[in-house]
């Protein structure tokens, strides 16, 4: 099967899935590294799983740990408050434990703190999804 540009739809359908798996690791990664994004990697590994496996992408949205996650924010109702607030308290205790204990130099300590602060109001200011 022939399709733009040449590329075969199965050559594409790998392609899709490969780059979902690396951007799922990276959202995994993301985790615990507090300034490497965790949402953005996630909603492009379940985009890249749409276009290369229905049954990745299934996967991903109805996985126990971020599923319900992803298809709250990709729907637009948000997170609860309780997820804003574990979200915010994990990444300043991440930021604060990388200042005192990775990073040395008080430019990327100041970065940190600024990139901790756009997360933060970023996180807070998403809908709130009402609990219960």
């Amino acid at each position: 099967m022939i399709t733009l540009g040449g590329i075969s739809g199965n050559v594409k359908k790998v392609f899709f899935v490969v780059c979902g798996t690396i951007f799922l690791a990276a959202g995994l990664v993301g985790v615990v590294v507090p300034v490497l994004p965790t949402t953005p990697f996630l909603l492009l590994a379940a985009a890249c799983y749409l276009r290369g496996s229905k049954r990745l992408h299934r996967w991903i949205m109805e996985n126990p740990y971020f599923g319900e996650y992803l298809r709250n924010y990709v729907e637009g109702r948000g997170i609860s408050r309780r997820q804003k607030v574990y979200t915010i308290l994990f990444l300043w205790f991440m930021i604060l434990f990388s200042i005192v204990v990775v990073v040395e130099g008080l430019a990327v300590s100041a970065l940190l703190l600024l990139i901790a602060s756009a997360v933060s109001i970023h996180v807070w200011t998403l809908p709130s999804l009402k609990e219960g």
